[in-house]
C-alpha cells in the first residue's frame, strides 16, 4: 500500500503547473499519504534531488506562473541504467507513487518506469501545446490568453500604420495555440503546422482585405508551420503582392504568467484525480478532462494516438475575415 507519493514537473514549464503541485499534495495529505517533490522533473530522480512537503509548502502558489519543483528534460533518462537509477532512489525513500505533470516525452519515460520497475506512475498533462491526445491541457487556456493580449496591442498598431502583421505563436508540432488565438483575436488567416497552406489564399486574402479599405491585418504563425514562421510566411507575402509587414515573434512570453481560472481549476482537478487514481492502484495512465468530461488514458495513446485540429475553426477564421 502506498504511504508516499512524489510529484515532478518535466518539460517545458506551463502556467497552473504550481496548482496541480498543491493539488498533489494536499490530495496525498488529506488521505493520510506524506508527499515529496522531485526538483528539475527526471533529473532529480536521477540525481536523488527531492524535498518534502506539506500543506505549508504549496501555500500561495495558485496564482504563480512556472514551477516551485523547477522543470527541465533529462536525456539521461532515455538510458535504462539511469531509470533504474531514478527507481531505486524512490524505493529508498520509501515512495511508492509517482505523479508526473508533463507533456507527450514526459509520459514516455514515465511508461518505461512503469514497464521496467512495475512502478506506479499516474501523468497530468501540462503543456500550452494542448497536444496531449485525450484531454485539454494544464497551461493552455493561460498561453491563448497571452497571446491574446499581445495580439489586441498589435492590432492597434496594425490600424494606426495599415501595415499586415504576422504574429508568431509557439506550437512546434501543433497549431492549437495558433487557432484559438486567431479566433479570438480576429486574425485574418492562420498557419498551421497541421494543414497544408496554399499561400494564394493567404494572399488573396490581404489583397481582398486592402481592397475593402481594411488597415488591419492580421495574421498568426504557428513557429512549426511548413513556412518557416512569421519572417517567412511575411516575406514570401511581400514578394508576391509588393505589401510591406512587421511580425511579432511571441516565443516564451507564452509561457509565464499567472494562471487563468480555467487553468486553475482544471490543475486542480487533475491533481486531486491523479493522486485518487494511485491509490486505487491505477498506473500506466494519463489523468484528463475533455469537454468538461473525466477522461483516462493509457500513457502509450498520449504520444500515439493523433489529436486533431478541427479544420471546420480554420475555415471559420477566413470566413471572419472578410
Amino acid at each position: 500500500m502506498i504511504k508516499k507519493i512524489c510529484v515532478l514537473t518535466s518539460g517545458g514549464d506551463s502556467p497552473g503547473m504550481n496548482a496541480c503541485i498543491r493539488a498533489v499534495v494536499r490530495t496525498a495529505i488529506w488521505n493520510g499519504l506524506e508527499a515529496e517533490g522531485a526538483i528539475g522533473g527526471f533529473s532529480g530522480l536521477v540525481g536523488g534531488n527531492f524535498m518534502s512537503l506539506d500543506s505549508r509548502s504549496v501555500s500561495n502558489v495558485m496564482q504563480r506562473g512556472g514551477t516551485i519543483l523547477k522543470a527541465g528534460r533529462c536525456p539521461e533518462f532515455q538510458k535504462k541504467k539511469f531509470r533504474k537509477i531514478a527507481y531505486d532512489n524512490m524505493v529508498k525513500r520509501g515512495i511508492g507513487g509517482l505523479v508526473v505533470i508533463g507533456g507527450d516525452g514526459s509520459f514516455r519515460g514515465a511508461e518505461l518506469l512503469c514497464l521496467e520497475h512495475r512502478f506506479q506512475v499516474v501523468g497530468v498533462p501540462g503543456t500550452i501545446d494542448n497536444d496531449i491526445y485525450g484531454s485539454d491541457t494544464v497551461g493552455f487556456d493561460t498561453a491563448v490568453n497571452t497571446a491574446l493580449s499581445a495580439i489586441d496591442k498589435i492590432k492597434d498598431t496594425s490600424i494606426s500604420h495599415g501595415l499586415p502583421f504576422f504574429i508568431e505563436v509557439m506550437g512546434r508540432k501543433s497549431g492549437f495555440l495558433a487557432l484559438e488565438s486567431s479566433i479570438a483575436g480576429g486574425a485574418e488567416a492562420a498557419l498551421l503546422p497541421e494543414v497544408l497552406h496554399d499561400f494564394r489564399d493567404v494572399k488573396g486574402a490581404i489583397v481582398e482585405c486592402r481592397k475593402k479599405g481594411k488597415r488591419s491585418l492580421i495574421v498568426i504563425v504557428a513557429e512549426g508551420d511548413e513556412s518557416g514562421g512569421a519572417k517567412a510566411a511575411g516575406e514570401r507575402i511581400r514578394k508576391a503582392t509588393g505589401i510591406d509587414y512587421r511580425t511579432c515573434v511571441l516565443g516564451h512570453i507564452q509561457r509565464g504568467g499567472s494562471p487563468t481560472a480555467r487553468d486553475r481549476v482544471l490543475a486542480s482537478r487533475l491533481g486531486f484525480r491523479a493522486v485518487n487514481e494511485l491509490l486505487r492502484g491505477t498506473s500506466g495512465m494519463m489523468v484528463g478532462e475533455l469537454e468538461g468530461k473525466p477522461t483516462l488514458i493509457p500513457l502509450r495513446d498520449t504520444w500515439g494516438k493523433k489529436k486533431g485540429i478541427d479544420v471546420q475553426d480554420l475555415e471559420m477564421v477566413r470566413a471572419f475575415s472578410i
